[in-house]
């Protein structure tokens, strides 16, 4: 096995895609702001399966705290009503013929101290699926040295990963903490 078959570019991206997945998931928190990316986890039960929200209507932003849903089959405006409703975003959508009008509360205290936990068991999944990435990437550099790999060279592939790895680290902790302060400052 040769250097080159150390993917550093790969563990790179993949790491990346831990930290994108970890900011997806933080847009569908609901931060007492308005947000057309809140309604991203709602499905409703449309023309025989599971269909997201923003695959059947209009989603806008209107001001800081509503969120408008301009539903364009009629048939389906109570389905993406009742969808929301159940959704657990503690939102209670306002129907208006094919608008379904969605005002976001105020957060109180407790909620807002709910809403930093979850976002820290989030970061602690991203968090985990860094170390996976470490740890494949560990497991490459353990073949290349059972291929002959000089140990010059696996100091310095290993060096290599554990920076990427903590590098990432850091911008995930740097994301909830921007989270968490967002939620706590609304």
């Amino acid at each position: 096995m040769s250097d080159a078959d150390i993917d550093l570019d790969g563990i790179e991206k993949r790491m990346e895609g831990a930290l994108g997945a970890l900011r997806t998931e933080f847009a569908s928190l609901r931060t007492g702001r308005a947000s057309a990316s809140m309604l991203d986890p709602v499905t409703v039960e449309a023309y025989g399966s599971p269909t997201p929200v923003n695959q059947l209507g209009t989603i806008t932003v209107p001001e800081p705290r509503m969120v408008l849903i301009n539903v364009w089959d009629k048939s389906l405006v109570n389905a993406v009503d009742k969808a929301i409703r159940n959704s657990g975003l503690g939102i209670n959508p306002q129907m208006d013929g094919t608008i379904l009008r969605l005002p976001i509360p105020e957060l109180n205290e407790e909620r807002r101290r709910e809403l930093t936990k979850v976002a820290g068991q989030y970061a602690e999944h991203a968090r985990v699926a860094v170390r996976n990435v470490r740890r494949d990437g560990m497991d490459q550099l353990k073949k290349a040295k059972a291929a002959g790999m000089a140990e010059d060279d696996q100091k310095m592939w290993h060096d290599e990963i554990q920076e990427l790895t903590d590098a990432a680290i850091r911008k995930v902790d740097a994301a909830l903490s921007a989270k968490q302060d967002e939620i706590m400052q609304i």
